[in-house]
């Protein structure tokens, strides 16, 4: 079959299922495999498996159980209400100051996490029932957490970053550090958000009255060591050079069930239970970074990459015109599939347009890791919003999350232009490592 009928035949296949609510790994893989079939027939499926085997057989893959481990004990230790105690305390007087708290507690929970759902479940557990008992209005809550939870997909160690850089072979190293600006950029941007909103409108956030006293502050930072010592162990050894991504993530979970045992947290049944779930999470993404590999193979069969390469830098344009046509695609695709198939997919695709207009692919990677973040807030496949539902229960409907969280999703696109048109905002800290 020649390629062209191939790709239709695919594409329709993939189409159908997605639509027909199939799981995201089976409508990538069987779409792969019914493509590889058609164009290199049983011969192209006999060698699919080591050609798998072989892309999955890295070290660098081998940091995301380490990662997601880490933050199934974090879990554990039940850091993230003394993270959301901490900044509620020291934002009592600032306008909107539970909203801005939630964001910047999901920041600081995301540093250690990686994983966007978990930092919606920890933080919106205890910041959304606070936010709607005070009187804070439904959108603005449940989109300070849902949009806010999505920073785990930007700030390190992300999944993200990990998923990118095996594929793409940029250093995962510097693409951690990569989103360390943009996360704290993005974040500020959303608590500003909060803070006009509700300077304009000050009946979305009624004000705190209850006096926090100074020493009350700091009684809250002490309690943060933790914090301190599971970044500084996992990004300072990676920006200093000691040890890689990797060896990071296992340096983390090692600090990470040490302070689980200091904090008497760490029984028999929390361990198994970490273990068990880790385990679940890392074998979907492995099960969906197989599927969208096999129907990678089928694209790279049929030249795809090479030919949407050669028709975008043929396009009568400018190359930022190009690439504002680029982040467009990947917000619409962002929209139907997660964010690990987002990357997968696309990555191999893209990557030679980008080097072919001269950009840098680590800076890249840091756009694509934005969009992620607005995939997972975007409906109808945006993980976040149904993780905010699942936890608020009665409190909040999907409507509601998803009318809170839009505005923030503007806020991300600022965040996303910002970055594309000032490159070396995002890649001054890498050029120092």
């Amino acid at each position: 079959m020649d390629f062209s009928t191939a790709l239709i035949v695919v594409i329709a296949l993939l189409f159908i299922m997605m639509v027909l609510g199939a799981p995201i790994f089976l409508s990538l893989g069987l779409s792969g495999i019914v493509g590889i079939f058609l164009i290199s027939g049983v011969r192209g499926l006999f060698q699919l498996p080591a050609s798998l085997f072989e892309q999955l057989d890295s070290f660098t893959l081998v940091a995301i159980p380490l990662f997601i481990l880490m933050g199934e004990v974090i879990f554990i230790i039940g850091i993230g209400k003394d993270i959301y105690s901490a900044f509620s305390k020291w934002l009592n007087r600032v306008p909107g100051g539970l909203a801005v708290a939630s964001i910047y507690s999901c920041a600081l929970f995301g540093a250690m996490s990686g994983v966007s759902i978990a930092g919606v479940a920890t933080i919106g557990t205890m910041a959304i029932p606070e936010m709607l008992d005070r009187g804070y209005a439904k959108t603005i809550s449940a989109g300070s957490v849902a949009a806010a939870g999505a920073l785990a997909v930007l700030i390190p160690p992300s999944i993200s970053f990990i998923l990118y850089g095996a594929i793409s072979g940029a250093s995962v190293g510097k693409l951690f550090i990569g989103g360390i600006v943009p996360g704290i950029v993005l974040a500020t941007m959303m608590a500003g958000y909060v803070l006009i909103r509700v300077l304009i409108n000050p009946a979305l956030a009624p004000k705190e009255f209850a006096a926090v006293s100074f020493r009350e502050k700091m009684a809250t930072l002490t309690r943060l060591w933790p914090v301190l010592i599971l970044i500084v162990m996992v990004l300072g050894t990676i920006y200093s050079g000691i040890a890689t991504p990797t060896e990071a993530g296992a340096i983390g979970v090692a600090g990470a069930f040490l302070i689980a045992t200091i904090y008497g947290r760490l029984t028999r049944e929390a361990f198994f239970s970490s273990l068990v779930k880790a385990t679940r999470v890392t074998v979907a993404i492995l099960i969906i970074l197989a599927a969208a590999y096999t129907f990678s193979q089928f694209l790279n069969l049929i030249r795809l990459p090479e030919t949407v390469a050669v028709w975008l830098t043929g396009l009568d344009m400018p190359k930022w015109g190009i690439m504002l046509i680029i982040m467009a695609a990947l917000i619409g695709l962002g929209c139907l599939i997660d964010g690990a198939s987002l990357i997968i997919v696309t990555t191999p695709i893209l990557l030679p347009t980008i080097t072919k207009l001269g950009f840098d692919p680590l800076w890249y990677g840091i756009l694509l890791v934005l969009n992620v973040e607005i995939a997972v807030i975007t409906p109808p496949v945006g993980l976040n919003l149904y993780t905010l539902k699942s936890i608020a229960g009665d409190r909040l409907t999907l409507g509601e999350i998803i009318r809170g969280t839009a505005p923030f999703i503007v806020v991300d696109v600022a965040a996303l232009l910002l970055f594309m048109f000032l490159p070396e905002l995002a890649l001054w800290l890498p050029s120092k490592m």
